[in-house]
């Protein structure tokens, strides 16, 4: 059994999340009373989410290199990122490290491509919606077609995640101002969503939605759970 290295805390709420499905997973699955050998670094988000908004992504990677360095210290034979706006910088993280890095935005096209689909909705921060990084993997690596939302919706989205999902808020207004957002993507078509910010699988559930959900939390950990376990 592998050792995961968990980069978490950004938020905690969705960390907490990777923590439970990926624990919940080894217990399905083996049975009895097994849970996953795992390593975590939980960084302070308030200093994240200031560098993020300032453009420091260079001292963010720095960041996750050493938090990075410390689960490798600590025995980890893998890393995760356990939020898809610092995948950003993974590959940095990856090669400074040294350890393999299981990616997210590999594991969700997996999951679309597996569904048949090439035109994916995505909802995320600011930094996933309109920056390049995410949005070509997901084109160069899968052939996959990704539409976002407008301007005014992709600032919605991203207060609604920094103001309220990561301070533990999940309003039943926003929610509807999500689907709403949602059926604009359908409408322009999209044929599934993808919910590119862990923190979205609080607000968005699948029975709100009348096409495919990528939940990339729920991907990501089940990713994870399955290479730890896979035969070295």
């Amino acid at each position: 059994m592998r050792v995961i290295g968990l980069i978490g805390g950004m938020s905690w709420n969705s960390t907490l999340e990777y923590y439970r499905i990926i624990n919940e997973s080894f217990a399905i699955r083996l049975g009895g009373l097994h849970s996953a050998r795992l390593v975590l670094y939980n960084l302070d988000f308030n200093e994240i989410q200031r560098a993020q908004h300032e453009d420091r992504w260079d001292d963010m990677a720095n960041i996750l290199v050493d938090a990075g360095n410390a689960v490798k210290r600590a025995g980890a034979d893998f890393l995760i990122i356990c939020t898809n706006t610092m995948h950003k910088v993974a590959d940095d993280v990856e090669e400074k490290v040294g350890l393999p890095l299981l990616h997210i935005t590999d594991v969700t096209g997996d999951a679309i491509k597996e569904r048949g689909l090439h035109r994916i909705g995505l909802l995320g921060t600011r930094f996933v919606m309109k920056e390049s990084f995410y949005q070509e993997r997901l084109r160069d690596r899968f052939a996959i077609e990704v539409i976002v939302p407008g301007e005014d919706d992709i600032d919605t989205i991203h207060q609604i995640i920094y103001h309220e999902l990561c301070e533990s808020k999940v309003n039943a207004s926003s929610r509807c101002v999500c689907a709403n957002i949602v059926s604009k993507l359908v409408n322009n078509g999209a044929e599934g969503i993808v919910l590119g910010c862990t923190e979205l699988p609080l607000l968005i559930q699948p029975g709100d939605i009348n096409v495919p959900i990528f939940d990339t939390t729920q991907l990501h950990a089940e990713a994870a759970v399955n290479l730890a376990l896979a035969e070295i």
